[in-house]
């Protein structure tokens, strides 16, 4: 993933959103369902219905960026919400793009308490 500048914020958009729309048109999604502005350096994330496509809208600073990234096996995990936008950190994006669930990540290793 690209490194983002500090105080990015990370926009999940609930829902499923044709992904036929390309970057003008998520933008406009920005602009009327969200009531946010796609220029202001935030990342947007759609869904398709499916759930092994996903878009990320982002304005560089000097440009528009639409990246796009399907799984080969599985399904990127979402929320249950049908409108709005879920707020996520980077780390909940990483586990995401990777298909984890970034919901309910478990930590794998435990402190040793015999120590």
């Amino acid at each position: 993933m690209i490194g983002l500048p500090a105080g990015t914020r990370i926009w999940l958009v609930a829902g499923v959103t044709d992904m036929r729309r390309g970057m003008d048109g998520l933008a406009a999604l920005v602009q009327g369902a969200l009531a946010e502005n796609p220029f202001s350096g935030h990342v947007f994330i759609f869904r398709g219905r499916r759930g092994d496509l996903m878009k990320l809208l982002w304005w560089s600073g000097d440009g528009l960026c639409l990246f796009a990234k399907r799984l080969e096996r599985g399904r990127f995990i979402w929320p249950q919400a049908t409108e709005g936008a879920v707020h996520l950190t980077a780390a909940q994006l990483s586990m995401l793009l990777e298909g984890i669930d970034w919901r309910r990540p478990e930590r794998t290793w435990q402190p040793d308490c015999a120590a």
